[in-house]
């Protein structure tokens, strides 16, 4: 079996779409770091506001979509606020998306 990589996950995370605004998670920036130790995977993620009344769901589907991957046994998705989120973590596309470009 193939060494599970930093960008697989990333491609998992890309599923996890905020409802809100209807782009995904890695798009909006909200992931700030992708641990892969083995069969292991960390991440930090955080929203946009922290009054996020989503985020539980979130963390959740994001949790799930790194448990799909093949390999993983654990997945730790961790909300964090520092640095505090802002629209310059997201990618062009996403600023071009919600008007910020």
């Amino acid at each position: 079996m193939a060494e599970l990589t930093r960008e697989q996950c990333l491609e998992a995370l890309a599923k996890v779409i905020d409802p809100e605004l209807g782009l995904d998670a890695v798009s909006l920036g909200l992931i700030y770091r992708v641990d892969v130790h083995g069969q292991e995977v960390v991440v930090d993620m955080t929203m946009t506001s922290p009054g996020c009344p989503l985020a539980d769901q979130m963390i959740f589907e994001a949790n799930n979509e790194l448990l799909k991957l093949p390999g993983v046994e654990k997945a730790s998705v961790n909300l964090v606020w520092d640095p505090p989120w802002t629209p310059e973590r997201m990618t062009e596309e996403a600023k071009m998306t919600l008007g910020f470009a």
